[in-house]
């Protein structure tokens, strides 16, 4: 009996080692864009819909990102979000998830998205917050109303952050 007691704890001991190995080398990618172009005719419209050049960005962006192994799609409740999220969304057979731009990085959101890759649309406002919360520092500022061209990728592995900023037209 106290031989199978040993042995027991040695297996449970190598598999708890192997899953904290295995987590250890989980790698978290994100890809956060800014909604596409939207019609702006109207400022006091809360909720504007995407213009054909943004339409036309949207389904850029899934073009970008076709080559990328994508497990989940992030967008706020916006439907400029959301359409621009949809072509990505939908080249990759996923269905997109609602996140709340006011609750950023939570750790819902955390264990959801460990050891996975990522994308997120957002706002020019909240996409640069949301990478500044997951870096851990006050690194990009609000995006300027006029770009929607940009592309943050951050990575985590082994607990170390990259991230990188790339402007795409």
């Amino acid at each position: 009996m106290k031989a199978f007691l040993i042995l027991l704890i040695f297996l449970f001991s190598i598999s708890s080692f192997s899953q904290a190995e295995i987590e250890k080398q989980q790698i978290t990618t994100y890809f956060f864009i800014r909604h596409a172009e939207k019609d702006t005719s109207d400022p006091k419209k809360r909720d504007p819909k995407l213009t054909e050049e943004g339409k036309s960005r949207a389904k850029k962006w899934a073009k970008i990102l076709a080559e990328t192994n994508i497990d989940l799609v992030f967008s706020s409740d916006y439907s400029r979000t959301q359409n621009t999220a949809k072509p990505i969304a939908e080249i990759k057979n996923l269905e997109i998830q609602s996140y709340d731009p006011r609750d950023l990085n939570n750790q819902g959101f955390q264990k959801k998205t460990k050891g996975k890759t990522s994308v997120i649309v957002g706002h020019s406002k909240t996409t640069p917050f949301f990478v500044n919360k997951i870096i851990g520092e006050e690194k990009y500022a609000v995006i300027d109303e006029t770009i929607y061209g940009k592309l943050f990728i951050v990575t985590i592995k082994n607990g170390t952050i990259v991230d990188h900023v790339l402007t795409i037209d």
